[in-house]
């Protein structure tokens, strides 16, 4: 959840759309269309609206490099003849995604960088996404969409979601951890292949390992399971508000299809150059977005924390955490606060309503949490399958600043988030100054090291060598040599 800025209490006015992503057997055009002046226009309106909603773009050198290598690989797709026609972001985002916007625009997530373990495989990602535009699926998905009547004015401008998020704006539906305006139209499966499909082949043209596409998509779904386990939900089911297939089904084809186009020469991976130039790159939360350690959430800057019921597990988005487990959801989040909660209560309930606008809570009642005035509602209502209730619960930190938690529960199941609310509270400045972000760590294994020794150097209190491996796609066979280059996971400072 991001700080506090006019830009960002009002950026829910502007709605973007975003479609599934990351494939092969389907057919490849041999060439694809120059980007037009039309989607050229496209792209450079969204861009910096995307930034704002992904936690803005990075600079510096691991930017810098993530920057160079998707210009490399762009090129390749004959949307454009020089570098100069792309833009590479490297957005300051914990989640595992990529992006690419028609007009040239390419973002990677800081998060999936970290998960990645070569050159290739950060080729591979953008690629992928690349092929998305250079295939145009984005605009036939709208197409679709648009004589289905399911999406208005913006529509599907984003391509390539690794995982995406989900809409919020009718209730019984799952609560957006990205907020209301955000709508997630997923790609067919299809188009992934092909998309898949392009990826490779534009390894193949820049030089590198055609498997990579294959071995990162190993790399998400290893990931995909591990969160899913940790938080407690089958992993069967997709990642929260996810429109990306399970890569474990796309895994084997894809290297198969590596196979077949690479013939006798395997291309680069560059693993080691990509090991040195992603060290120190921040993962996890950002401080400045506020941190999540177990069932507890701290915002440093914001000056608050709360922690989640028993059973649930929390995502943070750049403007809302949200808060999922049991059949129920919820998100905590502020809007614009004139000074009377009482009035900020109704209005995100009217919000909560949409189109109808009418939705109200039976009564509102006055409390104090913590120290912290605060007013909540409930309302019960119809979701078209059956009856949930609606819970706003709103605190009063300055008189000209509120927060609240908007919750979704089934009728007479919404007590239990009632710990959540009553643990909402400030945090003293020492408090805020002990929070310490997680920072990517490169180190060469040396002799005597183990997986489970240097495992036991990760900053997590459990699972270790689980997110050692995974992080490092270490299989549960293999063994480490001296010298090898290896991803830690540690604390900042």
């Amino acid at each position: 959840m991001a700080r506090i800025s006019r830009k960002w209490l009002a950026f829910g006015a502007a709605s973007i759309t975003l479609a599934g992503c990351m494939g092969a057997g389907a057919q490849v055009p041999s060439a694809s269309s120059p980007i037009t002046p039309q989607e050229a226009q496209m792209g450079a309106q969204y861009h910096p609206q995307f930034l704002a909603e992904f936690g803005g773009a990075m600079s510096g050198t691991h930017a810098q490099y993530v920057e160079q290598v998707g210009k490399n690989i762009a090129v390749q797709s004959g949307l454009g003849n020089a570098r100069e026609a792309f833009t590479v972001s490297l957005l300051n985002s914990p989640v595992h995604n990529a992006f690419a916007v028609p007009g040239g625009y390419i973002y990677t997530t800081r998060q999936l960088v970290t998960l990645m373990n070569s050159e290739a495989e950060l080729a591979a990602v953008l690629g992928h996404e690349v092929g998305h535009v250079a295939a145009r699926h984005s605009q036939r998905r709208q197409q679709a969409a648009q004589k289905n009547s399911l999406l208005g004015l913006g529509g599907a401008i984003l391509s390539g979601v690794l995982f995406g998020n989900s809409e919020l704006g009718r209730l019984g539906q799952q609560l957006s951890l990205e907020g209301s305006q955000l709508f997630t139209l997923k790609f067919s499966r299809k188009q992934e292949l092909e998309a898949d499909d392009l990826g490779i082949m534009y390894l193949g043209r820049a030089g590198y390992d055609r498997r990579a596409m294959g071995t990162v998509l190993a790399s998400l779904a290893a990931q995909n399971a591990l969160d899913a386990r940790l938080q407690g939900r089958n992993a069967s089911v997709p990642e929260w508000a996810s429109t990306h297939p399970d890569p474990a089904s796309r895994v084997q084809s894809a290297l198969a299809k590596a196979r077949t186009a690479g013939g006798a020469t395997a291309g680069v991976t560059n693993r080691d150059t990509f090991l040195t130039r992603i060290d120190g790159l921040l993962y996890g939360d950002d401080p400045a977005q506020g941190l999540i350690e177990g069932s507890t959430f701290t915002h440093p800057e914001l000056r608050l924390a709360f922690t989640a019921p028993q059973g649930f597990y929390m995502v943070n988005g750049t403007r809302a955490v949200s808060i999922n487990g049991q059949g129920a959801q919820a998100q905590m989040t502020l809007a614009n606060y004139n000074g009377n909660l009482e009035t900020y209560v109704r209005q995100q309930f009217a919000a909560a309503g949409g189109q109808n606008g009418n939705l109200a809570p039976q009564q509102l009642e006055r409390t104090t949490v913590n120290g912290l005035p605060a007013v909540y509602g409930v309302a019960r209502v119809n979701n078209g399958r059956s009856q949930v209730d609606l819970v706003v619960f709103a605190y009063e930190f300055a008189r000209d600043r509120a927060y609240h938690f908007t919750a979704i529960a089934p009728a007479g199941r919404a007590a239990t988030f009632n710990p959540m609310f009553q643990s909402m509270r400030r945090i003293t400045p020492s408090e805020a100054g002990s929070v310490v972000p997680k920072k990517l760590q490169v180190v060469n294994v040396a002799r005597g090291d183990t997986i489970a020794s240097l495992a036991r150097r990760m900053a997590y209190d459990s699972a270790q060598e689980e997110r050692f491996r995974v992080l490092n796609a270490l299989g549960s066979n293999d063994t480490l040599t001296p010298g090898q280059k290896v991803k830690l996971v540690v604390r900042a400072r």
